[in-house]
């Protein structure tokens, strides 16, 4: 393949940006009825663009198209292109320090991340005019609010992930079976089955997929003793008594150390489940959002390498 040294120069950018919705319609057709063109002159501005390149860029059949390697790995450049022309009035606020506003945030309760708490922090740092509100709700509250478009931003976990939201991992957490140092049960492990009659705490629409299986499994809950929404509200009832109760084992840390709460299961059976940073899939994000989304994404990933 040779080489066109003035390629940059000479190209039709608005080509490229064709090129990317063929490639993520995964058709032409499908490209040209969501550019509202006709199918003839979305395959004929493909046609120049691989002229152009000298190279196939696609295999078409029926079925819609096949991207070529050439194909694949343009159409990874024109991603990277286009993000970095999306993020251009972003960075150039940040650059002149012009950046204001406010970023929400819909998170579940007690999260507990220091990527998560060291993004707030940094970012409070370098932007001291931004405000950062968090707004606490049960898990689906949080994929309401991102769906409806009164957030940008959301924390959680979800089975049943959406098309039109975007999933990030920030850490498995883990869930244990807690009770008081009151009730008959501290101090000792048990069997899960054992535990079926005992006054439970149940935590509603708060409670992950992952612990109502535990539960559905060795009918644990079937006597309930309260029910808290918010995390530290079922840590309230279950550390005065009021019943047994799931409860993120990092949110009551502290209380077992000091001896309030105690673990009934043995570890190798706890629920556990990813929590998700969770965005819009397409987003017309300020540049406070952007800016914070892209701060929490540099340390997750930090983390990750």
């Amino acid at each position: 393949m040779r080489i066109d040294r003035n390629f940059a120069r000479n190209i039709d950018w608005n080509l490229l940006k064709l090129f990317l919705e063929i490639a993520r319609a995964g058709g032409i057709g499908a490209a040209a009825r969501k550019l509202n063109r006709q199918q003839p002159s979305v395959s004929a501005a493909l046609k120049r663009l691989e002229d152009q390149l000298g190279v196939r860029l696609c295999e078409r059949s029926k079925a819609g198209i096949r991207l070529t390697p050439a194909g694949e790995a343009l159409q990874i450049l024109c991603e990277d292109m286009f993000e970095s022309v999306r993020m251009a009035p972003h960075q150039i606020a940040q650059a002149v320090k012009q950046v204001s506003g406010q970023v929400r945030i819909q998170i579940i309760s007690s999260i507990i991340s220091g990527e998560f708490d060291e993004a707030i922090a940094s970012f409070h740092a370098r932007h001291p005019n931004i405000t950062i509100e968090l707004r606490v709700s049960p898990w689906r509250g949080v994929l309401d609010a991102l769906e409806r478009g009164e957030v940008e931003l959301g924390i959680g976990y979800d089975s049943h992930v959406s098309a039109s939201l975007n999933y990030e991992p920030i850490f498995v957490e883990k869930q244990q079976l807690f009770c008081s140092r009151m009730h008959p049960l501290y101090g000792r492990i048990a069997r899960p089955e054992t535990l079926r009659h005992e006054g439970f705490v149940l935590t509603g629409a708060d409670e992950p997929e992952a612990v109502t299986r535990l539960r559905a499994r060795y009918g644990l809950g079937a006597e309930p003793a309260g029910q808290a929404e918010d995390i530290h509200e079922a840590f309230r009832l279950i550390s005065l008594n009021v019943g047994i109760g799931f409860l993120p084992t990092g949110a009551a840390e502290a209380a077992v150390k000091s001896g309030r709460l105690w673990p009934l299961l043995p570890d190798d059976i706890e629920p556990s489940y990813e929590i998700f940073l969770i965005s819009r899939a397409e987003p017309s994000r300020d540049t406070a959002t952007q800016l914070f989304l892209d701060e929490i994404r540099r340390r997750l990933r930090a983390r990750q390498s």
